[in-house]
């Protein structure tokens, strides 16, 4: 059975109130890319370092059905900032410009014309020329594709140091929120490209030294389902896409198995830590307690199951994603029942009291 996201979130908000706030919450929106759903600690993952998202979800709310309604980045982008399907959007990685409309009624434009202070950084994800109608302030990147190496993920700079974009992206949030201003209240949206592999790199993974400690002296159990028996009963498509070509750069033998996964957990841990800092920063300035994050994942992933990479197919584990939504003025729970990508848009116009008849679907 499934649930509107927006109807749940709705009701926790005029709980926590008894009735619609008059001053209207901050809202940061975390979305993680290729951030398989159990790749947690919170879950009991003995391999994830997730403090920070463990506390969020400790004291949030945690829902353990999110799926993506497209398992692939550039769809469940689009979707997540329209509350459309990808069968009304029509958007992918070929087809251009999402449509100017769609976006009238993307939630940054919503919030923004209702008065929030907007930001984004990060993989934005989805091709659309007018970023300054979205958001008061704006930075798009992701990996540089030029480099086939470690630079993918280690070209931005701070000051004078070439950081990891997941450390670029946490300075950067804690920078607006620095900077925000005092008379009217933010929505700061995040996409942190890790932990997504640098394709065409030999190594996939890269994090930042602070994380490499993590995992040093652990042998990581293989996937389920990864015999040839369970390769071979897939469908021809399946077996000559693009899913095992990639099982093969990352996860085909022993050795190579275990340096991929210790690094794609190390590169999840290394946005846990930004989290924190961000977190830091909002107490810093007394806004931790009228600000709700949300942190998402934009589709599931395959870690070698099946002799499977990457996400695309209709299996639990290539559309359900990590979903938290932590306001501090909610109690915690775990929610059972399924909720989709869809559902974030008008969740977040919910919680900031916008009413809108746009229909999103």
């Amino acid at each position: 059975m499934k649930i509107r996201l927006t109807i749940f979130c709705a009701l926790v908000f005029f709980n926590a109130f008894g009735q619609v706030a008059s001053s209207r919450p901050n809202i940061i929106f975390i979305l993680t890319d290729d951030h398989r759903f159990d790749a947690l600690s919170y879950l009991g993952n003995p391999y994830a370092h997730t403090p920070e998202m463990d506390k969020l979800a400790q004291n949030g709310t945690f829902f353990k059905k999110a799926m993506a309604s497209t398992p692939i980045c550039a769809a469940s982008r689009a979707t997540i900032l329209s509350g459309m399907y990808e069968r009304t959007h029509k958007y992918t990685f070929q087809t251009g410009n999402i449509r100017q409309e769609y976006m009238q009624t993307a939630y940054p434009k919503v919030l923004r014309d209702a008065g929030y202070h907007t930001g984004f950084y990060g993989k934005f994800g989805v091709n659309y020329d007018k970023l300054n109608d979205l958001f008061d302030s704006h930075e798009d990147y992701d990996r540089n594709n030029t480099f086939k190496d470690k630079r993918g993920y280690f070209y931005k700079k701070l000051g004078q140091d070439t950081v990891h974009l997941t450390r670029y992206t946490g300075q950067k949030a804690i920078d607006f929120i620095a900077k925000t201003p005092k008379n009217k209240p933010f929505c700061l949206s995040l996409s942190f490209s890790a932990p997504h592999a640098h394709d065409g790199a030999p190594d996939q993974y890269f994090y930042d030294e602070q994380t490499a400690h993590l995992l040093e002296n652990t042998t990581i159990a293989p996937p389920k389902y990864a015999s040839d028996d369970y390769f071979n009963a897939q469908p021809k498509g399946v077996r000559d896409g693009f899913s095992h070509l990639r099982w093969t750069w990352r996860f085909d033998n022993p050795e190579k198995y275990q340096r991929m996964m210790k690094a794609y957990y190390r590169m999840i841990a290394g946005v846990d830590i930004e989290i924190g800092k961000i977190r830091e920063q909002l107490k810093k300035q007394g806004l931790d307690q009228n600000t709700i994050i949300i942190l998402m994942g934009d589709n599931g992933y395959f870690l070698g199951e099946r002799q499977l990479a990457d996400k695309w197919m209709m299996y639990d584990l290539s559309v359900r994603v990590p979903l938290i939504i932590y306001d501090p003025k909610a109690k915690h729970q775990d929610i059972d029942e399924m909720v989709l990508n869809t559902d974030i848009a008008s969740t977040i116009t919910d919680f900031a009291s916008i009413k809108t008849l746009t229909k999103w679907y």
